[in-house]
């Protein structure tokens, strides 16, 4: 449930004047495949806010190892980090689909607010969710 990988096609949109992605993209496919692993694991973005806690990214980092150029096929692979209940912590790999070459490495930290807009622990608040993110923290082990 808290493995997997998020695949992704390189668009020519992406692409800077010199032919590869250009680097802003690469956060904004981290963030694509954090929805889609919030998602498998029950606390999607849409379920969470539903219950009054929003998820603000507190910092994202990115190191490009080599290039993606349009059309290619990337995975990318995400796992739990760190987390306390307040903060969670993330960190991405994009891989070549085909041939494995690593492209670029990234983390990213974020919090938990409540609907006043302070932060919130998931263990105390909403033990559901902290519950799935300990499973999952559990099976990275």
């Amino acid at each position: 449930m808290c493995s997997g990988v998020y695949e992704r096609r390189a668009q020519y949109y992406e692409t800077d004047q010199m032919g590869v992605v250009h680097h802003s993209n690469y956060i904004r496919w981290f963030e694509e495949a954090r929805v889609d692993f919030l998602n498998r694991i029950g606390a999607g973005y849409r379920k969470m806010e539903a219950a009054g806690i929003v998820s603000p990214v507190v910092s994202v980092a990115c190191k490009y190892r080599s290039m993606v150029r349009f059309d290619d096929e990337v995975e990318i692979r995400l796992k739990i980090t760190a987390y306390n209940g307040v903060k969670l912590s993330l960190s991405y790999e994009v891989r070549d689909k085909k041939d494995g070459t690593v492209r670029c490495i990234g983390e990213s930290s974020h919090c938990f607010l409540g609907p006043e807009g302070k932060p919130v622990s998931l263990k105390k608040d909403y033990p559901h969710y902290h519950e799935l993110f300990m499973n999952c923290m559990q099976e990275e082990q």
